[in-house]
């Protein structure tokens, strides 16, 4: 089936960052792309030569984009997420134990089962406090109850959550994770990194059906912010971990023709006796088809900015007696990323901490010298908090900087208490890695932020707030153009998936992934970037969202 498309503004993301007016669509891939003119004509010679009667549509000098690709988020868990208790809809404290009773009540959730929610930030509470074991007793004490924080590091539970999970007060902290206590030694609910798998694992997992229908609940969400192609971490959404079941949920969603975006699964994997069992089984980078394609081993080397659990090369400036928390030993960080880089895997790790990225391009440097890889992709997800001689080992180590630019919406306001102005003032640098010439595949860690790139572009553009805080923008030398964000949603995200030949702009015989949106975003004031929205999206030529339906 082939298909023209033209009288349109269609920004091609090719190297030239050209426009056009039209384009074909043959089968999945993009044919010819020039005026409607030349297309035109293209349609009159195809009839004379053969009789072939190819379908024009319009646009009316509607703004066409390539389909936006999300180069790190959390499919899986936002589409779980979905089915929980929304903490982020509490003003307060005192506003989430009554939601949450309410939340209960409506649901009819027989005492003794789970009750999950996830989203709150202390920052947007009115108490400036993150919610405590107490609090949430005042919710249920029938109810075992977990609530994960916004950056996902962090979970807070109630007395009987405990009690299930049996923790107390003499259980040990797990390596690279925190069981928090009061200045009395009592448990305060507060369960950090790897800590919070005490409570995951004892939580019933999911069946195979049961992720399926989560994930086509939220992939249609995606399809609607114009994501056409996601890198996701989801092998440990649940408490079983079990990644032969995530790639099973995908295998039959695609036999099914239910999924409706291209998934570069981040293989999360960071036990080197798991990562060891899923290399045995013949799993390694690229091994997939066009919608489905397993991609990197990914691993948390630290936490969260918010939760003072992001490692730092230095005391935090607010709580002096803290660095963050690393979840390996160098030693262990080497083992598993060389054991990855010499067995065919890509890599990327998250890193928010400066102490953690360095001991990250430590390993990476040492993978490339037991094996080395002229054009290996590694990367590093978030790279919030920087110095100078860091950014220039990404330029020299050719690293993938993966931003997230959506993060300043929270962290604008407290980047500069936790690590002070020194630090600060070389965090957050997304301009400066741009202008180096880094490699920026832009993500949203969803559900950690907001799913739609134009907030995305909205915060990273203006540098500001989505309430428009502060006027003028935070650090605004630091802003990005929205080519850079246009060219990091699309071109450079099939980059970081080895796939810049067959997506991520539109050109001929690249697949027909592209986005009809409401406004030309090059052109329109950039404080109104997150009023855009997409009227439609197409994957491989097929309309699978369109906003009139």
């Amino acid at each position: 089936m082939t298909t023209a498309y033209i009288n349109g503004h269609v920004i091609t993301v090719n190297q030239g960052f050209e426009t056009a007016e039209a384009f074909l669509v043959e089968g999945d891939s993009f044919g010819m792309v020039g005026t409607t003119e030349e297309i035109l004509k293209e349609l009159e010679k195809r009839k004379t030569e053969n009789g072939e009667e190819i379908p024009v549509r319009d646009l009316g000098g509607k703004t066409v984009l390539p389909g936006f690709n999300d180069s790190h988020l959390h499919l899986l868990n936002y589409a779980y997420g979905l089915s929980k208790f929304q903490c982020s809809d509490a003003s307060s404290i005192g506003d989430m134990i009554e939601k949450a009773k309410a939340y209960i009540k409506e649901r009819k959730i027989p005492a003794g089962t789970w009750v999950s929610g996830r989203g709150w930030n202390q920052v947007f509470l009115s108490e400036n406090r993150p919610p405590t074991r107490d609090d949430l007793d005042q919710i249920s004490t029938e109810h075992p109850i977990v609530f994960t924080r916004v950056c996902e590091h962090m979970v807070v539970v109630n007395s009987k959550a405990l009690e299930v999970a049996g923790i107390s007060e003499e259980t040990k902290n797990p390596e690279g994770g925190e069981i928090e206590r009061d200045e009395n030694g009592r448990l305060t609910g507060m369960m950090k990194e790897t800590a919070r798998y005490l409570i995951y694992k004892v939580i019933p997992p999911k069946t195979v059906e049961e992720i399926k229908d989560m994930l086509v609940k939220a992939i249609k969400t995606a399809s609607a912010y114009g994501v056409t192609s996601a890198q996701t971490d989801d092998f440990e959404t649940f408490s079983d971990k079990d990644w032969r079941k995530v790639i099973k949920a995908y295998e039959e969603l695609i036999a099914e023709k239910r999924l409706d975006i291209r998934i570069y699964e981040q293989c999360l994997l960071p036990q080197i006796d798991r990562l060891k069992e899923f290399l045995d089984a013949g799993y390694c980078t690229g091994k997939g088809d066009g919608y489905f394609k397993i991609g990197p081993l990914k691993l948390l080397t630290d936490g969260s900015l918010g939760g003072r659990t992001a490692y730092l090369s230095r005391p935090y400036n607010d709580a002096p007696d803290r660095r963050g928390i690393p979840v390996f030993t160098q030693d262990e960080l080497d083992e598993v990323i060389v054991t990855a880089h010499t067995r065919g895997m890509q890599l990327v790790c998250h890193g928010i901490g400066d102490g953690a990225m360095n001991m990250v391009m430590e390993s990476y440097e040492k993978a490339q010298k037991a094996m080395p890889k002229e054009d290996a992709r590694a990367g590093i997800i978030h790279v919030q908090i920087t110095d100078m001689p860091l950014i220039q080992k990404f330029k020299d180590n050719k690293v993938l900087a993966y931003l997230e630019p959506v993060c300043l919406n929270s962290d604008l306001h407290i980047a500069e208490d936790r690590v002070g102005k020194e630090l600060c003032a070389t965090s957050y640098n997304y301009r400066t890695f741009c202008d180096m010439g880094i490699r920026t595949p832009m993500s949203s860690d969803c559900p950690v932020d907001s799913l739609n790139p134009f907030d995305s572009m909205y915060v990273g553009v203006n540098r500001v707030d989505y309430k428009g805080d502060p006027e003028g923008g935070w650090m605004p030398e630091q802003k990005l153009t929205v080519e850079q964000m246009i060219k990091g949603f699309t071109i450079d995200g099939a980059y970081a998936s080895f796939e810049e030949e067959k997506k991520g702009s539109i050109e001929p015989g690249k697949y027909a992934d592209f986005l009809i949106v409401s406004a030309n975003p090059l052109e329109i004031p950039t404080l109104q970037l997150n009023q855009t929205y997409v009227e439609e999206t197409y994957v491989g030529g097929r309309n699978v969202y369109s906003k009139n339906k």
